[in-house]
């Protein structure tokens, strides 16, 4: 009688039917488990905007007012606001170092309102209460707490680390849609706030919830905290020419105010990779100049934003400084302290978030719906209107209206 015989492991093509499925699934499961990531991080990246928001709220609760975009010390013993400064910040801070007690940063507060706080290296410091300028120079960038990298104020979907940013931020204010005034607001280059023909520059272009150096309440924006974004979200600079990131400059601020669609003209981008700029690009990175390299500086390139062009567009900012209550240009110390278009941006596909008066996060598409980019923005320069009139209603479509707060826009679609 005949044994049956016990086979045991698998046969060769068994083997390899088995490793075909299984590369099979792997390369189906990859890409899934990539966009579960990738949706964990834009979460973790919203959870950090309401955090901010709520944080907003909490300040306008206690002082009355949103904290000031540029505010601080005087500008003793340099002569105008642009030069670094170790023994005042020359009212560069921007409205994140306010923030920082109520968005559980009390400790850094603390070290940055008071004086002495140690250098970046941990080492006792000789520092001035509300620190110097927060602009990087030889001796002001040892100052410890403008060099904190703060995770909320990071999207982790953003890689950049390190040199030679400060600390980064992803989160930046809005400035409405005027890159006029978007540096000096109502006030000149030596700080005069008492000079009329500045103040009625800045009534005319800022027009965005937060304005440079002047005070800003819940009951300036007229067009109801809901349909006003307050806040944006912006991608950091890697050194790569990111169009986003890196602002070209070789214009001048009238030409970008005027015109905003010669910030991202095709002779400037490469034609392979239009999100990066061409060797045509004269770009304004140098040294420590970069989109959210330092959370603490108040100028438009670190954390500011726009609702002139589409979220995820080209970066820009003037060949030339600030108008300074004059029809003449005043030369700044540094490109920039330079008027800017400066568009919000992430590393999200197809969009990014902005934070709302109200408090709500909303992710706006790259689509949206933003006008023509040939026509002017509002550009007061002295006593003349050189773009759009003041007051007029913003000609880019539903995102120039969600930017600006007292224009009386009626919001008719859903975004």
């Amino acid at each position: 009688m005949k044994k049956s015989q016990t086979r045991f492991g698998f046969t060769l093509v068994e083997l390899l039917v088995v490793i075909a499925i299984i590369g099979v699934l792997v390369g189906l499961l990859l890409p899934a488990v990539q966009a579960a990531r990738e949706a964990a991080r834009r979460m973790s990246c919203s959870n950090n905007f309401k955090q901010l928001g709520l944080g907003v709220h909490n300040y306008h609760a206690a002082y009355n007012q949103f904290p000031t975009q540029k505010s601080g010390t005087g500008m003793y013993p340099v002569a105008t606001w642009d030069l670094s400064n170790t023994t005042g910040n020359c009212e560069e801070l921007s409205a994140l170092v306010g923030l920082m007690p109520f968005i559980e940063a009390q400790a850094l507060w603390e070290q940055i309102s008071n004086p002495n706080a140690p250098n970046k290296d941990g080492s006792t410091g000789v520092w001035p209460a509300m620190g110097p300028t927060p602009d990087n120079g030889t001796a002001n960038g040892n100052y410890g707490p403008w060099n904190e990298e703060l995770p909320f104020l990071r999207c982790p979907s953003d890689p950049g680390t390190g040199l030679p940013a400060a600390g980064r931020t992803n989160y930046a204010v809005c400035l409405g849609d005027s890159p006029i005034s978007s540096t000096d607001g109502p006030t000149t280059s030596t700080l005069n706030k008492k000079n009329s023909n500045a103040g009625q520059m800045a009534r005319a272009n800022c027009r965005g919830a937060f304005v440079p150096r002047q005070k800003a309440k819940f009951r300036d924006i007229l067009d109801g905290l809901a349909n006003t974004i307050i806040m944006g979200e912006i991608a950091t600079d890697l050194g790569d020419r990111d169009t986003r990131t890196n602002p070209r400059y070789g214009m001048t601020s009238l030409e970008l105010a005027l015109n905003p669609s010669i910030c991202g003209e095709a002779t400037y981008v490469d034609a392979g990779r239009p999100q990066f700029w061409a060797t045509t690009a004269t770009l304004i990175n140098a040294n420590s100049i970069g989109r959210g390299f330092r959370w603490a500086d108040g100028n438009p390139v670190y954390t500011g934003m726009m609702t002139i062009s589409p979220p995820n567009t080209p970066a820009c900012a003037g060949s030339e400084g600030m108008y300074d209550g004059s029809a003449t240009l005043v030369a700044a110390d540094t490109l920039d302290q330079n008027y800017s278009l400066v568009p919000p941006g992430s590393r999200h596909q197809g969009g990014c978030h902005v934070l709302m008066g109200d408090g709500a996060v909303k992710f706006i598409t790259d689509s949206i719906e933003a006008g023509s980019q040939n026509l002017s923005t509002v550009a007061r320069i002295h006593t003349t209107a050189n773009g759009l009139t003041a007051g007029s209603q913003s000609q880019y479509g539903l995102w120039g209206k969600l930017g600006t707060k007292a224009s009386k826009e009626v919001i008719d679609e859903e975004f």
